[in-house]
């Protein structure tokens, strides 16, 4: 067997109805392993691990679910008590746990809860057996010293308890200032979790701190890794000739972008042009990051890491640097940009009548925004009619 299906095999065998639990040498026999079972065993701890299957206390492996356990993620409320959100949600109930049943576990941990009852509503009632992975190593909240202990209290109420901080841990942390705290040890049954001070954020009032305290709580990245600042520094500040090769050559279409006046990061940009009556050749343009941005390289990795660009309300956490992202992957008017093109036929009803995607180059010729285009058509600003009047027809066939 191969070490990328194991795990794979040993959770379809341990589906069938007719499957009761085994030990792991009886596994091996009847699945049956064969090749190297060193990944086997590997595969089978980790299952255990990852709470995918359980080991009882007899020694024999079998399904969470066939023993009255449900594993997913718990959902902690500010009153205290809480739910399990099944992995296989769409095939159970979440569980309802009470205060007393919490088992140590915090807000989003990953956990294992045994079902016991109906509380008398849709939702099952359970107890949490085992915290899987937890998910919150560090806390953000406002430090408060009380002899030679000190205490933080989260700002997330859903956390649901202080974090104890010992004297030699409060970092040259004061009362009443907002704090990061890294979770040393993890609560247990009628015992906080103890912390120490990493970081001290500000005192509580201080300009802009709410939002230095989101990005702390969200463990949102505030900087690149140096070597992906020195990945994005390769990366050229204008398109070469050699590179238009192979792409279709839209700079002369009146191509316009329209986003929030206070866009940094424009992604995509569109041209219409009426073909008939009621038919249009409508272009949509998105930027070509994966010209940049190669499968696998640093900069791949860290967008992947990312996710998306984070808006704050005063500033962005953008998903790649600013060099790319402001730079040579967003579609700034006046400059040639590398994009993926959709030109679609349709009629007046929106209907697709036919479809071509191509990569291309385009023009951006200008820069609008959502209030510049409702200025333009809902009121008929006459500066802005004159300013952009080569795009003012199309915006209204785009209307």
């Amino acid at each position: 067997m191969q070490a990328k299906s194991s795990k794979t095999t040993i959770l379809d065998f341990m589906r069938s109805s007719s499957y009761a639990p085994q030990t792991a040498e009886a596994l091996i026999e009847t699945i049956p392993i064969s090749g190297n079972l060193d990944h086997f065993w590997k595969d089978l701890l980790e299952l255990e691990e990852n709470g995918e299957i359980i080991k009882t206390r007899f020694g024999t492996y079998g399904l969470p679910e066939k023993m009255g356990l449900v594993v997913g993620r718990f959902q902690l409320t500010s009153k205290g008590f809480g739910f399990v959100i099944p992995d296989n949600k769409g095939e159970r109930p979440d569980v309802f746990i009470p205060p007393r049943a919490l088992g140590g576990a915090m807000n989003n941990d990953r956990v294992m809860a045994r079902v016991e009852s109906s509380s008398g509503g849709n939702k099952p009632e359970g107890e949490i057996i085992r915290i899987i992975t937890h998910a919150n190593n560090k806390i953000v909240g406002i430090f408060h010293q009380s002899g030679d202990f000190g205490f933080v209290t989260p700002d997330d109420k859903r956390i649901g308890q202080d974090i104890y901080i010992m004297k030699r841990h409060f970092g040259g942390a004061k009362t009443n200032q907002k704090v990061v705290a890294e979770i040393t040890e993890w609560p247990v049954e009628r015992r906080n979790a103890e912390g120490k001070i990493i970081e001290i954020l500000g005192n509580v009032g201080d300009v802009g701190l709410e939002i230095l305290s989101i990005i702390k709580q969200n463990d949102l990245p505030l900087e690149f890794p140096p070597q992906v600042i020195e990945a994005s520094k390769r990366v050229p500040k204008s398109i070469k000739q050699s590179e238009l090769e192979g792409r279709r050559d839209l700079r002369d279409l009146p191509i316009v972008t329209v986003d929030g006046d206070d866009a940094k990061d424009l992604d995509d940009a569109v041209y219409v042009k009426q073909l008939g009556k009621d038919e249009f050749l409508l272009g949509v343009h998105i930027a070509d990051v994966s010209y940049y941005v190669k499968e696998n390289a640093v900069l791949d990795k860290e967008a992947r890491e990312r996710g998306t660009s984070v808006y704050l309300v005063d500033r962005v956490l953008p998903m790649l640097p600013e060099r790319l992202s402001n730079g040579i992957c967003s579609l700034n008017a006046g400059e040639d940009r590398l994009t993926m093109s959709c030109e679609m036929h349709i009629d007046r009803k929106g209907r697709i009548l036919s479809y071509e995607i191509f990569p291309s180059v385009i023009h951006v010729r200008h820069r609008l925004s959502y209030r510049i285009v409702r200025e333009i058509l809902v009121n008929g600003d006459e500066e802005l009619v004159q300013k952009y009047e080569d795009v003012v027809p199309m915006l209204k066939m785009m209307e």
